[in-house]
Parts: C-alpha cells; structure tokens; sequence
C-alpha cells in the first residue's frame, strides 16, 4: 500500500527517498538509505530487513540489479515483495512480485527509481519520476518532495494515504534529513510543511554535530 521514490542526487551523490501509504509510518518500514552506498524502497507486503540486506550487497560491491536478483533469488515469498534499488553509481533496479497488491507499478529516470501498488493507475510511478526530473527546485529534498506531489496529483493510491516520509543521506553517518508523517488526513501537505521548516536548520543541526562550537543557538530552554 504504498508509492515511493528512491534516487542519488547527481550533484552531490546524496541518496534521498520520499514515499507515502494508507497504513501508519511508512516511511520506518519501507525507507533504506546508507550514505555512499545507496537508496532501497521494500514495500507491498512489506519485509524491513530486505532493506539493510540489499544496502549490504551494494557495500560489498554489488550492482543495483545484481543485488536485487540476489535478494529475490535468495526470498522465500517474491511473489509479495516490491523492491527499488539505486546504487553509488546510480544505477537503478525494481521488481515487482506477481502478487502485488491492487494497480502495481514501476519507473525509472536518471538515477532514481519510483514504484507503488493499489495504485490510482499504472502511470503513477511514471508521473513521480517526470516531476522529480522537471524540477527546479534549489535542494535534493524540495526536488523529492517535488517528484512526492507530482504523484499525487496523478492520482497516488487508488485509496486516501495516511502516513507519508522523506529523507537524506549526504556525508555524515546519519540522516542529515528524516522527516516523517506517521498518520494525518492530509500526509502531502504536512510533509510539505515539515520540508519548509526543516531546510533553514538543517546546515545549523550539523553544524552542531561536526563542530559544536561554531554551533548556532536558538535560544530556546532545552535548545538541543
């Protein structure tokens, strides 16, 4: 129940993912990402830990797709998995299991990967891609959102979402973006709120990390 977009920002090899669901807090099952190493969506009848297995063929030197055969290869029940994989050279790689739920689908552009199910229609994915490369938008994250919205207006789920989630990996060990809806009538929107609050701060919040004493405050009680 759920339509995601995973890509590497060609500028700056940051890996970003932005998805949405019907169910609650999509994004702490289905959103992957290791920095340097790559981008994976698992998703549908959703299995969490084909996340960190996919990410730790890529480190090992894997492909997109020769990951991706081999994680299908080696999955008791493909037949319910949908996977998208975007590797450090942004290579890209998706399969759907024939028992996907309702409308499946898959897209793939320069560097990025897009795929959903119980869809509005099979060109969702398509849609998702289109808008995020269309874009002009200054940062990785607004390009994501961007391409977020785009499948949105193309019709998203065939049903009313609830949950929805974007975030980044760049240079540091964690992610430098991690924004998360985990139930609201209008997931989209408040997504879009989070990302308009979040991108001012985000060079403060690492800045605060890598070098705390040139770290600005905001003069709040308990500023953290």
């Amino acid at each position: 129940m759920t339509f995601s977009l995973a890509a590497r920002d060609p500028d700056s090899g940051a890996f970003g993912m932005v998805l949405s669901s019907s169910s609650p807090a999509v994004a702490a099952r289905c959103l992957h990402l290791r920095p340097r190493v790559g981008a994976v969506a698992s998703q549908n009848v959703t299995d969490p830990a084909l996340g960190p297995l996919l990410l730790d063929l890529l480190e090992r030197g894997a492909t997109a797709e020769e990951a991706l055969a081999r994680a299908v290869a080696d999955e008791p029940f493909p037949q319910h998995r949908q996977l998208t994989v975007v590797d450090a050279a942004g290579r890209t790689a998706v399969f759907s299991g024939e028992r996907a739920l309702g409308t499946p689908a898959t897209a793939t552009g320069r560097q990025a990967a897009a795929a959903g199910n119980l869809l509005a229609g099979a060109h969702v994915p398509r849609a998702m891609i289109d808008a995020y490369e269309a874009s002009t938008a200054a940062t990785f994250e607004e390009r994501l959102l961007d391409g977020f919205l785009g499948a949105v207006a193309a019709g998203g789920e065939a049903g009313p979402v609830r949950s929805a989630g974007l975030a980044v990996v760049a240079d540091a060990s964690w992610r430098v973006t991690d924004l998360r809806v985990d139930d609201a009538d209008d997931p989209a929107g408040e997504l879009a709120r989070l990302v308009a609050l979040w991108l001012p701060r985000k060079h403060d919040y690492l800045v605060r990390a890598l070098d705390p004493e040139a770290a600005p405050s905001y003069g709040v009680p308990g500023d953290l």
